[in-house]
This record gives C-alpha cells, structure tokens and sequence, in this order.
C-alpha cells in the first residue's frame, strides 16, 4: 500500500522546487518509514537543484532530518514504531571489505531503501542522499533510522544529520583536534561553525574562524571562534600566521569546497600540520598544486566523508552534549519554515542571511 503525502520536489536542473503530491510505499524488508517532524534545509539540497550533484531528475529534497516511526518492515530491530530517529544518509552494511576491516565509516556499500518513491503519475523520485525528507513520510533503510533520547525535540535534533555531523567529525574524527591545538576554520557556514563548537569543546587553545562575510564570523565568535579573520580584507594565510606566532595551525580545516581556499588552508598550516576538506567541490574543480610543497610541508591532507562519522555511536553522543548544554545545536537554527517556503529558504541561504532555516511539520 503507498502512503499519499505532500513533499518538494525539483522538477528540473535550475528551475524553482515545488510542493508535490507523492506516493510512499509501506516498509519492505529491512526499511523503515519514517514521519519527518523537522528537516533542515541544507547546501546539499540546493546542489541537486542545480543539477551540481548528477542529473537524475526529479529529486525528493531534504536529507537533514528528525522524526520518529511510523513503521518497519521484516527483518528490522534496531528501531521500533514510535522511537524518535534522526536520518543519515550512510548506513554501514557490516560486510564490505571497508566494514570487515573495522572501518564501517567508510562503508563501502551504505544501504538505501530498496523501494522507490514516486510522484503521483508514478514517476520514479531520486531522494536526496538516499532519504528525500522535505516530505511528510519518507522511506529510508532501517539503518539509516538512529534512535536517540527525544528529549532534544525534533528541530535541533534533525541538524545532527548532515552539516553537523560533518563539521564535527572533521574536527573530532578526521582531524583528531585535540588538548592545546590551533584551528583555522575555512568557511562559517552550519559546517564550519559546526566544527568550530567541535574545537573549542575539544580543549584547542586557539580556533582561527575565516569567511569573507562580517555577520558569520560574528557567528563563529558565539560558537567558541578565538579569533576571526575576514579573508575579503587581506591574505588570510598571512594573517593567521600572524596570529599564531609565524607558524601557522595544527589543523586547518576548509569546510567551502573550492580550490582557491583549499589552497589558502594548505599554506596555513604549520610544518607536519593536518589539513582536512569537508566542503564539497562541485565535479568540475581542479587544483594545481606544486609537489615540493606537498612533500615539503609534510603532515596530513584528509578528505572527511561525512565527518568520518559512525551514526550509531556519534549522532546519540550530540545529542547527549546537547541535552548536557555541552552543545549549543540550538544556535544553529535561524529559523522555522513551512514546507512551501523551501524555495524562499534556498534563496536567504544563498545571500548568507540564514546559518540553518528548519522545515517543521
């Protein structure tokens, strides 16, 4: 039997989403369907708009989401009818070669929902990231459905899906900031802020925020941000230098995607210095960059998927920061939307009006 919901939905690469009717199968083996109480509205979201991540229109939007159970399918127990879940978008499958060898963040096979969601004409839908959340039911793998204490409530806890999760972990998990560390932070977005409060809790003694944008790196300060640099003024390598000595940092972390901060992060380390890229690059991005200088300034230059995260043990430790006020994943919801204002929400994050706006059910 499907389930007959409203959900937004991009139609075609560029043009504005839409709120939909769809259908929404019941849960099969080893699915789960979830009612989405809040999803936020995140970057990622707006790439598949554009048609930036592939171009398997028409897309279900919305990945970044918190809701509880409204039904499994055979062969489910790690979560229940009305347990409160937040999504992820990697599900480790516990048999891959990346798994069997003790990485299952890594997870070279992540598990998806088998069946598919469509549009009322049985059109077949492309959920965002595997989940497609800015929808009143979505249907996911069961692994992908984490259960955590409900008392975070849905609107802060939905965060912890994605821009959290993945600026955390590329400070804590990828980066492995800790006691008496210097941070440079590359982009004050939900990401960069995200592992900014990441840094700060994890004991470094100086988190460096950089943005070309005043009002983010005033942000940045709320979240534990040391010191701020606007890299609009001046050479922010430079300056970061400045900042810590002449050295430069133990860990840089670039959480924009583009080569030319990526590059600025690169010379901003100290020698044997850590650099980590969360920010996603879009297909076409290439970076030149001489060998000696690679060789040369040794260290460390780490990709973080999906802030090198285990779901099952990382999205309950947010939350309990959150509910121990060790956390503040309230500061980084600007504002609550409808479900039709997703679009209006799209264009506040493009002009850096928003740090998170949340789509509440």
């Amino acid at each position: 039997m499907a389930n007959e919901v409203r959900a937004v939905v991009a139609g075609a690469k560029g043009g504005p989403v839409a709120v939909e009717t769809i259908m929404v199968p019941d849960p099969g083996p080893g699915e789960a369907l979830v009612r989405v109480q809040a999803c936020g509205v995140c970057h990622t979201d707006l790439h598949y708009r554009e048609g930036a991540i592939n171009d398997e229109f028409p897309f279900l939007l919305g990945h970044e989401a918190a809701g509880t159970v409204e039904a499994v399918g055979d062969d489910v127990d790690n979560v229940s009818p009305g347990d409160f879940v937040v999504l992820a978008w990697r599900a480790p499958c516990g048999t891959c070669r990346s798994c069997l060898r003790g990485r299952p963040w890594y997870c070279f096979d992540s598990a998806n929902a088998t069946q598919k969601m469509t549009r009322a004409d049985g059109t077949v839908l492309s959920p965002a990231l595997g989940i497609g959340a800015f929808a009143e039911l979505t249907l996911v793998a069961a692994g992908q459905a984490v259960k955590v204490d409900p008392a975070a409530g849905p609107t802060a806890a939905g965060l912890i899906g994605c821009g959290v999760m993945a600026g955390f972990g590329a400070t804590v998990n990828t980066g492995g900031v800790t006691r008496g560390d210097t941070v440079a932070v590359f982009g004050c977005g939900g990401v960069g802020d995200a592992a900014i409060a990441a840094a700060a809790l994890a004991g470094a003694r100086q988190v460096i925020a950089v943005d070309v944008d005043s009002r983010k790196l005033e942000w940045a300060r709320e979240f534990g941000a040391t010191d701020t640099v606007n890299s609009s003024e001046g050479d922010p390598v430079e300056a970061i230098r400045a900042l810590t000595g002449g050295f430069g940092v133990d860990v840089a972390i670039e959480a924009v995607g583009r080569p030319e901060v990526f590059l600025q992060a690169f010379a901003a380390r100290d020698l044997a210095g850590t650099l980590v890229q969360v920010g996603v690059p879009s297909p076409t991005m290439t970076l030149e960059l001489p060998m000696i200088e690679f060789f040369g300034r040794g260290g460390a230059l780490k990709p973080s998927w999906y802030g090198d995260c285990l779901p099952t043990r990382d999205f309950p430790l947010l939350i309990d920061l959150y509910l121990s006020g060790r956390f503040p994943l309230d500061r980084f919801v600007t504002e609550t939307v409808a479900l039709d204002q997703v679009e209006e929400a799209f264009a506040k994050m493009q002009k850096g009006e928003v740090l998170r706006s949340v789509v509440v059910f």
